[in-house]
């Protein structure tokens, strides 16, 4: 073959081998190309949730941060502008004073009752008893129930000739005013929402448990050490997160309590179970002046996020 022929052949063939090496292969797709398709996947996967987010939580927060600076009436329909005077009015009332009094003393009081009741029912159901399972259910029953349920039920059992007043007779004990008198109708409330919220976060400080490994308590055995100091040493300090966790949670809770209020004592007796949430309901609704429910619905979240910011600042100082 002439020498010609093979330089002809070879600038034949010379481009076509070149193209070929500069054309990708679009079966292989690249990394930025996988990791779109990994993020447009998730977020349809989350729109739902992030829109029922949106319409049930931020858009109403956002309407009642708008309705604060207005005027409305629910008879008439008509609104104005009012500026800070809704709010002007809530901080110089003595009666919103007193609500938040009222509202920050159950707190205080309830929500470390609920971390201490339900870590210690978490530490009884994770031992092994006999049907311990059982003995879960039964406590968690109660957490499962509607609230508005869980309070008729208590209504009941409180009223002056009701199951507990019977009770206290039988063995021998004066009737108490559960839900008419000023110091019993708070710690009424108090126990009835404990009963119905220990079962929940049982569970949350059960998984904590579940977390701390076995060999620790192990070795703590074989240094001789009893219940009590692996109790103080171990279990405790290795459950501060979760522990953590659920009193941020009991307080928000706690601040929300409406339907125990509702419907065992209207706000009574002398505005002692007056709780700002139902405060909130009673002025929009019951005395129609909705820009200062607002104006309360707006101090209510900025409180919570002090709140939970300073609890979030505390646990995350004890990590470090």
């Amino acid at each position: 073959m002439s020498t010609t022929t093979r330089e002809r052949r070879a600038g034949a063939a010379g481009p076509t081998g070149s193209a070929a090496l500069r054309t990708p292969d679009r079966r292989t797709p690249t990394r930025r190309s996988r990791a779109a398709r990994t993020t447009a996947m998730a977020l349809l996967m989350l729109a739902p949730a992030l829109l029922a987010l949106f319409f049930l939580r931020v858009l109403p927060m956002i309407t009642a941060v708008g309705q604060s600076f207005q005027s409305t009436s629910l008879a008439t329909g008509t609104t104005s502008f009012a500026g800070i005077e809704n709010y002007a009015y809530l901080f110089t009332d003595p009666g919103f004073h007193a609500v938040l009094g009222v509202t920050l003393l159950f707190n205080l009081v309830l929500n470390p009752a609920i971390v201490v009741l339900s870590a210690a029912l978490a530490l009884l159901t994770v031992q092994n008893v006999p049907l311990v399972g059982l003995w879960r259910s039964l406590i968690f029953v109660p957490a499962a129930v509607p609230g508005a349920v869980v309070a008729l039920i208590w209504s009941t059992a409180l009223q002056p000739d009701g199951l507990v007043n019977s009770i206290l007779e039988t063995i021998g004990l004066p009737p108490q005013p559960f839900l008419t008198s000023a110091n019993q109708a708070a710690f009424s409330i108090g126990i009835m929402v404990t009963w119905g919220a220990i079962g929940y976060w049982m569970i949350f400080i059960i998984a904590g448990l579940k977390d701390i490994p076995e060999s620790l308590y192990e070795a703590a055995a074989l240094d001789g050490a009893g219940w009590w100091r692996r109790l103080f040493a171990i279990t405790l300090p290795l459950l501060k997160r979760p522990m953590s966790f659920v009193l941020i949670a009991c307080t928000v809770g706690s601040f929300l309590v409406f339907a125990p209020v509702q419907v065992l004592t209207k706000g009574g007796p002398n505005g002692a179970t007056n709780f700002i949430m139902y405060d909130i309901y009673n002025r929009a609704y019951l005395l129609n002046d909705l820009g200062v429910g607002q104006a309360e619905v707006v101090v209510l979240m900025l409180l919570l996020s002090i709140i939970v910011a300073i609890q979030f600042r505390l646990l995350r100082e004890e990590k470090s």
